[in-house]
């Protein structure tokens, strides 16, 4: 053993061709390991290097997912749960909305109630509805004169009317502010548009399903 060892201290690492043929052999091998080490990693892990890292990337997805889907299972009764209270807020929004026969009687309400505020009716004038999904819109064009109580009044009033009824494009000012220099102020004119809300039957949601799918594909065309 001493023996080799003197040996390998002795060895010219300038000049390895006057090596021993056995030290010569074991250099040989030593780098050819090396190379094919060097080679392998080259050739073969780098190549598969990106696979790798898309494969790791799909497992974090798919862990991440897991996890979700987990919560979610985990808190299905709380789902549920907040489902069914959201069926009955709707529920409740829509026995807020009149069907088609109890319009006209809501039409009655608003104008009752601006004169129940003591306010003259100048102008109201329905137009024509427009339907949405599962309800219609129906504006309402009010003009009323008054004093600044009974304007307070009537808007009081249909707030507090059980059906839904918005109130838009509002507009106050003295009575005759447009056509006279000399308004009278003591009286005011109130014009809005009152929107009121009807729920649209079977038949109409299905009528207007319809109408969606065509304007649909007429639009594609």
């Amino acid at each position: 053993m001493e023996n080799i060892l003197d040996q390998l201290r002795q060895l010219d690492p300038n000049d390895p061709g006057r090596w021993p043929l056995p030290f010569r052999l074991g250099a040989i091998a030593i780098i050819f390991s090396i190379a094919a080490g060097l080679a392998a990693y080259f050739l073969a892990y780098q190549e598969q290097q990106p696979l790798l890292d898309q494969a790791r990337a799909k497992e974090q997805t798919l862990l991440d997912t897991l996890k979700t889907k987990a919560g979610k299972a985990a808190n299905l009764d709380a789902y549920k749960a907040q489902l069914k209270e959201m069926e009955r807020s709707f529920g409740a929004m829509l026995r807020q909305l009149p069907n088609r026969t109890e319009v006209p009687n809501l039409l009655v309400d608003i104008s009752q109630t601006g004169l129940a505020a003591g306010l003259d009716e100048k102008l109201f004038q329905p137009a024509q509805e427009t339907k949405r999904d599962f309800y219609a819109e129906l504006p309402i064009k009010i003009r009323l004169t008054g004093g600044y109580h009974a304007i307070g009044a009537f808007v009081s009033g249909i707030a507090a009317l059980p059906r839904i009824v918005t109130m838009h494009d509002v507009q106050i000012e003295p009575v005759g502010a447009k056509n006279s220099k000399n308004p009278v102020f003591d009286e005011l004119q109130l014009d809005l548009v009152a929107k009121t809300y009807r729920y649209l039957d079977d038949d109409e949601q299905a009528e207007v399903e319809r109408s969606q799918k065509d304007r649909a594909k007429n639009g594609k065309g």
